[in-house]
């Protein structure tokens, strides 16, 4: 049976609201830090720049696979808030921290040894050895973000994110400075141009560690949860819990990333302008998603909390009611894009021709905003169900093989009969359009069956 009751959502939009808000406020702020990377080296070198291009897109690629694991203990840790077995939830931090230590150990193997991933760009001498320095450097705060990630999966799944949300804000007023003195020099310390962002990054990765768990060690509210209480030798029955959750969620978010990053590469091959248009479009699409990612992790973390509380109705009502109002913002959010498509160029002042070739661009933006927000919503329930194996598999034959796959036959106009205006980078963004809109619909039916069969059974929590 679906659950839906228009007469809730008075209820279940503003709990929505007050725990996306604060999301959507830190993950601005992590966007940020980015944006100061890019324009800071930028205006350094463009060696340099090239080098932070090319580092960051392998450490992003290996960061979002190991935290998409730890952000397992969100749904679980939800569950268990609502069911009142606080004690479990501090040992499921214990051994999430366990796994943490472990992914961390294989990531800072992997970028303290990435020649042969550098090497597929066949870059300079000079630059590969700027893009492994800042590789090596951000390996020394890669265990400090892997621990932050277990405690944001804790306030997530307790309904307190502002706590994350003010140490990130904290964390980016400390970012300016220190990229000033590690990309540029001062105070007895020599400039290291773009590999100084990466020496910021890692002290603020540990501030913000250092920060959080003082306030979890000294504030009453964590007491009842005793994490701190007693050491938990590994439990493997509990971190492979962990493991099969997140796995699938971590495989997911890499195969979100890399069809982008084979997107540009593509797109890439039609020139400069093509290539500056998509990322001015790409960037722009990354900022207004944050809006329906905010509102899918709130979302995880009110059903997670019915489930544990044995209301699977509840659960369905809630996972439902932000399905229709995120596509009602969302369609809102599309319109104001195509409608302000001028002024919103503008902000990036680029030449000419990019602007001329950007303004189609607009037009898929707009659709993607959509079913891009409908398929992360759909995403983020399922896990609160503690499904995520499937929409793997969907995230994988949707984004790699019709947005990617369809793509690359529309961009490329492979058989020759593709209508001059689905060529070129259109072709690739409505493939991915199609692609997403596909994945929101499997995803979608696969949240209404699981909460059937869910209601149905509702078993005991089992962790």
């Amino acid at each position: 049976m679906l659950h839906f009751k228009l007469s809730r959502l008075r209820e279940d939009i503003p709990a929505l609201l007050k725990l996306a808000g604060p999301l959507l406020v830190g993950q601005l702020a992590v966007i940020a830090f980015g944006v100061l990377d890019t324009a800071m080296t930028a205006r350094y070198s463009a060696e340099d720049l090239a080098a932070l291009a090319m580092a960051s897109a392998i450490f992003i690629s290996i960061y979002v696979g190991l935290t998409g694991v730890i952000s397992a203990l969100a749904p679980i840790a939800g569950q268990l808030f609502g069911a009142k077995r606080f004690d479990d939830i501090g040992e499921e931090v214990r051994q999430a921290t366990w796994l943490a230590v472990g992914l961390a150990i294989i990531g800072c193997a992997v970028l303290m040894n990435a020649d042969h991933l550098l090497a597929i760009s066949h870059l300079s001498a000079d630059i590969e050895g700027k893009a492994r320095l800042y590789l090596n450097i951000l390996a020394i705060g890669l265990p400090a973000s892997m621990g932050m990630r277990v405690l944001m999966a804790l306030h997530n799944a307790v309904s307190r994110p502002a706590v994350i949300t003010i140490v990130q804000l904290i964390g980016l007023g400390l970012k300016l400075p220190l990229n000033l003195l590690f990309i540029y020099g001062g105070f007895g310390i020599e400039g290291m141009g773009g590999p100084g962002c990466a020496v910021a990054t890692s002290i603020i990765s540990w501030f913000w560690l250092i920060s959080t768990l003082s306030f979890v060690l000294f504030d009453r509210f964590y007491r009842p949860f005793k994490i701190f209480s007693r050491f938990s030798a590994p439990d493997w029955p509990r971190i492979w819990t962990l493991l099969k959750l997140g796995t699938p969620i971590g495989l997911s978010y890499l195969i979100e990333v890399t069809s982008f990053t084979f997107m540009s590469l593509f797109i890439a091959r039609l020139g400069t302008t093509a290539l500056a248009g998509h990322q001015i479009i790409a960037n722009m699409g990354t900022v207004i998603y944050m809006v329906p990612l905010s509102l899918s992790i709130a979302t995880m973390t009110l059903v997670s909390q019915s489930i544990g509380a044995n209301k699977p109705e509840r659960a369905e009502e809630i996972g439902w009611s932000s399905v229709f109002f995120t596509t009602v913002l969302c369609i809102a959010i599309g319109i104001g894009v195509w409608v302000m498509r001028m002024p919103l160029l503008d902000l990036y002042d680029p030449p000419n021709a990019v602007k001329v070739f950007s303004i189609p661009l607009f037009l898929f933006i707009a659709f993607y905003q959509i079913f891009d927000a409908l398929q992360v919503t759909a995403a983020f329930i399922l896990r609160a169900y503690r499904v995520a194996f499937w929409p793997m598999l969907i995230y994988a034959g949707s984004l790699w093989g019709v947005g990617l796959g369809g793509g690359y036959l529309l961009g490329f106009d492979v058989l020759g009969n593709t209508p001059p205006f689905l060529q070129g980078a259109n072709g690739f963004w409505a493939a991915n359009s199609i692609s997403l809109g596909l994945a929101a619909c499997l995803l979608l039916y696969l949240f209404r069956k699981t909460a059937a069969r869910f209601e149905k059974t509702h078993p005991p929590l089992k962790v």
